[in-house]
């Protein structure tokens, strides 16, 4: 039986400890708003934060997590440490109609967030370092990071 926090409250989960994290939150959990893409970290449909840090769930295994608070996108309105930061991204992607497909948006959105904690006052630059592991294939790179500086707006 493995412990772990999710989304501010602890867990246990009767799993393999090579599991990978998205598999125990998808079909242990049912918290289904962590997606998978790719299975290799290489699209980041599947990010989640640890301790606040972006992680690919597809590839962590669920014994690396234990003693770390994970948050996945049904947590973060919840979670006290993101959820400033969240709302602000969250209305960011919706004044600037950043969705289309939306099946990489949660991973989009977990890194924004991540980034903003960070970095409040990112560049470009900053914004395209943060975001370079989270593939869109309806390439709304200019509207993610514009709502991303919108979000940056609205935090400072």
């Amino acid at each position: 039986m493995l412990k772990l926090n999710i989304n501010g409250q602890n867990r246990s989960l009767d799993v393999e400890p090579d599991t990978p994290l998205l598999w125990a939150l998808r079909d242990e959990l049912h918290l289904t708003g962590t997606k998978y893409g790719c299975g290799i970290a290489a699209c980041g449909a599947c990010t989640v934060l640890l301790n606040g840090a972006p992680a690919r769930a597809c590839v962590t295994p669920v014994s690396a997590v234990v003693g770390q608070r994970i948050t996945t996108i049904e947590g973060l309105a919840t979670t006290k440490t993101e959820s400033k930061t969240a709302k602000a991204v969250q209305a960011a992607w919706e004044k600037l109609d950043v969705v289309q497909c939306g099946y990489c948006q949660s991973g989009q959105i977990m890194s924004a967030v991540a980034l903003l904690a960070t970095n409040p006052k990112p560049t470009d630059a900053d914004i395209d370092a943060a975001m370079a592991g989270n593939i869109c294939r309806c390439a709304t790179y200019h509207r993610i990071r514009a709502a991303i500086h919108d979000a940056s707006r609205t935090l400072t």
